[in-house]
């Protein structure tokens, strides 16, 4: 199994609404803390996590979220040129909605395992490494 994972928005708001997977991904990121895995996620998804967050809980959770976030070491990552070319790629080909075709890319090109609960990614499957939260590792 890989020692990098991939985070959708999915896991992140599972986490923070306590529901199915929560304790899964609570446990990724403190093996993260650790330094015994590596778990990136992309700032198009973490925007779809802000805007929910926001509006659900409001502006000041959305920047304790944040914070607490960072202090994981989960690694933000900028969408450039390679990412934004393989999700398009991806779109392309499935019916996926387009903030998890990033959330896919970088589980590609990062060769990463992607933890998701979100029954839309299994049309990646097999060729895509998935965790699926609520089903253990």
């Amino acid at each position: 199994m890989s020692d990098s994972y991939v985070l959708d928005s999915f896991a992140i708001l599972a986490l923070l609404g306590k529901e199915v997977g929560s304790d899964e991904v609570s446990d990724l990121l403190r093996q993260t803390q650790a330094g015994k895995v590596q778990t990136v996620m992309t700032w198009v998804n973490m925007g779809e996590v802000a805007y929910i967050v926001e509006r659900r809980w409001g502006k000041g959770r959305l920047y304790q979220v944040l914070g607490w976030l960072e202090a994981t070491g989960i690694e933000l990552v900028v969408v450039e040129r390679e990412l934004a070319l393989t999700a398009a790629s991806i779109k392309a080909e499935h019916p996926l909605a387009y903030p998890d075709t990033f959330a896919a890319a970088l589980a590609v090109t990062r060769e990463a395992t992607l933890v998701t609960g979100d029954p839309e990614f299994k049309i990646l499957e097999p060729g895509l490494s998935i965790q699926w939260l609520g089903q253990g590792r």
